[in-house]
């Protein structure tokens, strides 16, 4: 069997240093995830003018998520089968290949990767801590070519538990041992704006840990993350939301970061507050 070149399970956050050294291994995939909200074409087109050579991109909407419903939040679990065949077609093999995801949001969307890796039961995952603009710092290499597809083989192995809907969120939300977390801007989960969701607020009895919190303006990781968790970190069970189970990702690599395992609400607010 290949070895891996890394194991993430020690080494969630990889540098611009490291990937730089390893760039040439044939374990190692990289993922470009740059997306935004507000222009949903606006990270294919950033890829396509230049991205970190060898990357693949994978869009939020299209590859990251399924199509919106009625309930079930703005962005839906993708459809397992159909992301599974493209990790395959970008070279990704189940338990082996080494994945290292970006963007240049704080992690906002690179942690949705992360976290969906993880999910379908493939540790070796990473994010790359400054994103995009790390990489151009070190006038590291890029390109406007998009690779050709490779041969891979990835076999889903869902780890059901680590994820809820909502009937188990209003079933456990309220249990001394459960600590709710809204990932949230603190205004948003306060209900004082609400810029894309048609209610305002946050589900009663969360508490508000903000997704950006993980890292400074520059999107490295903040240290001593742990003085951050502290008061919930000997909860029995952690839940995490945020608008639509995107940025939640980033709180649940946070707490990964400190050891401390926690499940995601993947239709979050948008869900929630589509039944009231």
């Amino acid at each position: 069997m290949t070895q891996n070149i890394i194991n993430s399970d020690q080494h969630d956050i990889v540098t611009a240093d490291w990937l730089h050294s390893h760039l040439r291994d044939p374990q190692l995939v990289i993922v470009d995830c740059r997306f935004s909200l507000a222009d949903r074409d606006l990270g294919k087109q950033q890829y396509a003018d230049r991205h970190i050579e060898g990357a693949y991109y994978l869009d939020l909407n299209q590859d990251l998520s399924s199509p919106v419903q009625s309930h079930g939040g703005r962005h839906p679990l993708p459809d397992i089968d159909e992301l599974a065949t493209k990790l395959s077609d970008i070279g990704i093999v189940s338990g082996e290949t080494m994945v290292v995801a970006y963007d240049d949001s704080r992690f906002a969307f690179a942690s949705r990767l992360w976290w969906l890796l993880h999910y379908m039961g493939h540790g070796n995952v990473a994010v790359l801590d400054g994103g995009f603009a790390a990489w151009r710092s070190h006038d590291y290499p890029t390109t406007n070519i998009t690779p050709p597809m490779r041969i891979g083989k990835f076999t889903p192995q869902l780890q059901t538990e680590s994820v809820v809907d909502i009937e188990m969120v209003k079933a456990r939300k309220d249990l001394p041992e459960v600590v709710l977390v809204d990932a949230r801007e603190g205004d948003r989960y306060r209900g004082e704006r609400e810029p894309i969701d048609p209610i305002a607020g946050h589900i009663e009895g969360a508490v508000n840990y903000p997704w950006m919190e993980l890292t400074d303006a520059q999107g490295f990781v903040v240290k001593d993350q742990g003085d951050r968790w502290q008061s919930i970190a000997n909860a029995e069970e952690i839940i995490v939301y945020c608008g639509s189970g995107v940025t939640a990702c980033v709180n649940l690599l946070a707490l990964k970061l400190v050891g401390i395992e926690a499940k995601l609400y993947a239709g979050s607010w948008s869900d929630w507050c589509s039944w009231l």
